[in-house]
C-alpha cells in the first residue's frame, strides 16, 4: 500500500492535469470565433440603462457583449429592441455566413404582443387584459411555431457551420404587488407567467427539431423575478421602455447560461 499510494497520487495528478489541459484547450478553441447575436430587446440589452446604439438599444452590458468579452469572440451584435421575426429576416440574417461559428437568438415575444399585453394588464380597473392574454396564447399556439420553423431553417442555411443557441424568456412575476403604479394582480401575473411557459415550450420544441440548443432561463430566474429581494428583471421603470427586461444582473445570468451550452 505504501508503494501504491504515491503512484495513485501521481496518476490522479496526471489525470487532473489532462482534464485541465483539455478544458483550457476547449476554451482557447473559442477565441476568435465569429459570433452573431440576433433577436429583440432581450438580446440587444434593453433594461441595462446604458447603450452604445440608442436606436436599437444595444448595450455593452448585454449578454452578447459579456459573452464575447469572456470567450474572446468576434461579435456582430445585430439584435434590436422591438424586433419581430420579419425584422430579423429583413435586417439581421445578412450578418450570417458559412464562417459564422456561433449564433444566439431571442425572438418571438414581440410577435406574440407580449409587451402590449403587459401594458394592458398594468392599467387600473376597469381595464382588463384577459382578451389580450387569450390572443397571445392563440398566436403562440397556432402561428408562431410555423414562423420560427421557417426562420430557423433560414438561419441554418445561411450559417451551416454554426452552433445555434435559442435564448428563451423568463417568467417575470412572483405573485407580489410591489409597485402600485403597475396594478398587475396576482391572478394576472399567474396568467402572464403561464404565457411565458407556453412560449418556452413551443420555442424549445422547434429549436430541438432543428438541432439547436435552447437556453431556458425560467428556473434560474425563479427567485430573481420582479419584486424578489434580488431582482434580475426590472419592474415598472422610468423610462418605461426599461420595464420588464433583464437588468445587468439578469444579463450576467444569461451569459452564464449561454456559456454552459458552448
Amino acid at each position: 500500500m505504501k508503494s501504491l499510494l504515491p503512484l495513485s497520487l501521481v496518476l490522479a495528478g496526471l489525470a487532473t492535469g489532462c482534464a485541465l489541459e483539455n478544458l483550457d484547450s476547449t476554451d482557447q478553441s473559442l477565441v476568435g470565433s465569429n459570433y452573431v447575436a440576433q433577436g429583440d430587446s432581450y438580446a440587444s440589452g434593453t433594461g441595462t440603462r446604458e447603450y452604445y446604439d440608442s436606436g436599437c438599444q444595444r448595450s455593452n452590458f448585454s449578454y452578447a457583449k459579456l459573452l464575447s468579452a469572456q470567450k474572446g469572440l468576434n461579435l456582430s451584435h445585430v439584435a434590436c429592441s422591438g424586433a419581430r421575426i420579419p425584422d430579423v429576416r429583413a435586417n439581421q440574417l445578412s450578418a450570417l455566413s458559412a464562417s459564422t461559428n456561433l449564433v444566439t437568438i431571442s425572438i418571438g415575444g414581440n410577435d406574440a404582443g407580449f409587451s402590449s399585453v403587459i401594458t394592458q394588464c398594468a392599467k387600473p380597473w376597469p381595464f382588463t387584459c384577459t382578451g389580450d392574454i387569450t390572443n397571445a396564447r392563440n398566436f403562440i399556439t397556432n402561428t408562431l411555431p410555423g414562423q420560427l420553423d421557417s426562420l430557423y431553417t433560414d438561419i441554418h442555411t445561411r450559417a451551416p457551420n454554426a452552433q445555434v443557441i435559442v435564448v428563451g424568456y423568463p417568467r417575470l412575476f412572483n405573485g407580489e404587488e410591489c409597485n402600485l403604479l403597475a396594478r398587475i394582480s396576482p391572478d394576472e401575473q399567474s396568467s402572464l407567467n403561464s404565457v411565458a411557459d407556453l412560449l418556452a415550450t413551443k420555442t424549445a420544441a422547434i429549436a430541438a427539431a432543428h438541432g439547436f440548443d435552447f437556453v431556458d432561463p425560467r428556473t434560474p430566474f425563479n427567485t430573481h423575478r420582479i419584486c424578489d429581494d434580488v431582482e434580475w428583471l426590472n419592474g415598472l421603470s422610468n423610462p418605461v421602455g426599461e420595464s420588464y427586461h433583464p437588468n445587468r444582473l439578469g444579463h450576467s445570468a444569461f451569459t452564464d447560461l449561454i456559456a454552459a451550452k458552448l
